[in-house]
């Protein structure tokens, strides 16, 4: 199995480092992505705010927005200099604010503008593989013909892996947040990507809640996928990454209990913490104990005290000790 097996999808306001090193202590090999950068940020911004990480997040992917050659090659050059495991170019973000900067998903209706943005990515970093992350159609340009001509242009640019959110995006009229449950998923479409391109890796995204789904999907009855990528239920459950590393691709692979994580966690916390804000880091772990007894409680606690007492760690402390006396 390739490394893209099972994947965390790159999330803008909560796939930040925090969250990242917090899902790296659940599970060691499961890839992950930052939040969607754009090009001018790490280009007139403060580039180390947004492309500084924990070396233990690797294996690690820096997405990208924007569409401007020039400009992502640079910044191609410079997340290869960082030293990200892959640099992927985000075409599938259907909001209004990213598509009026032209960029996310609306390229889709622009194939030869993103065949030259990865070709000039590709010259940019020729050690570090440049993938996309896409929908399969947008708005009123949803047949499969159309999807095949954009993966064979981009491909044709060098670029061997697509993940594909199996959805059409709405660029008008839909809210992202609607967007994700509006229309229909279409798995359909991935499979017969795969078949049209079976040298081409293809990760399926969209609608992904388990492990199990995840493990299926690749697997597909007829057409074999080369990986999953779950997206907003690895952030509001993330302890069901805890199986992944056997599942996908260790089978004697060690697994943490929720306590041993919250320790670690803790320790990541002092080290970090000033001058990053503790809430800036346990925002991300509310999901931590997602359908035990108790979660209701760590989620009070860890909102309501933990975040604004100077005593935190006492606090994070008995939580963890509690909840390691109820067996978790």
């Amino acid at each position: 199995m390739t490394s893209h097996t099972l994947c965390v999808a790159p999330m803008l306001d909560y796939t930040d480092r925090h969250d990242r090193y917090f899902l790296r202590l659940i599970s060691r090999h499961t890839r992950l992505y930052t939040e969607m950068v754009t090009s001018s940020a790490i280009l007139r911004g403060d580039r180390n705010r947004f492309l500084n990480y924990h070396e233990a997040e690797h294996p690690l992917a820096l997405q990208l927005g924007g569409s401007d050659p020039v400009e992502l090659a640079l910044c191609a050059r410079i997340g290869e200099d960082y030293g990200y495991d892959e640099i992927n170019l985000n075409v599938g973000c259907p909001s209004e604010r990213v598509s009026s900067g032209s960029f996310g998903a609306c390229l889709m209706a622009t194939p030869d503008v993103v065949a030259e943005c990865v070709a000039a990515m590709r010259e940019a970093a020729k050690s570090t593989p440049i993938t996309v992350k896409h929908r399969i159609g947008i708005d009123h340009q949803e047949s499969y013909e159309h999807l095949h001509r954009f993966v064979d242009s981009v491909s044709n640019a060098g670029c061997n892996t697509f993940i594909v959110h199996a959805r059409k995006a709405w660029l008008k009229g839909l809210s992202p947040k609607e967007n994700r449950e509006i229309p229909p998923l279409d798995y359909d479409k991935v499979y017969r990507l795969k078949q049209d391109f079976p040298k081409l890796a293809f990760i399926i995204n969209g609608g992904i809640k388990t492990l199990e789904q995840a493990r299926q999907l690749i697997s597909g009855t007829h057409t074999k996928l080369d990986g999953a990528m779950i997206g907003r239920e690895a952030y509001h459950n993330p302890y069901l990454l805890s199986q992944a590393d056997r599942l996908f691709y260790d089978p004697n692979a060690a697994v943490k209990s929720r306590t041993d994580v919250l320790a670690q966690l803790i320790d990541y916390i002092q080290v970090t913490s000033p001058p990053t804000p503790v809430y800036a880091i346990t925002r991300h772990i509310l999901g931590l104990f997602q359908g035990l007894p108790g979660a209701r409680h760590w989620r009070q606690q860890l909102s309501q005290r933990a975040i604004f007492e100077p005593n935190w760690l006492k606090i994070l402390t008995q939580l963890k000790n509690e909840f390691s006396e109820r067996g978790y």
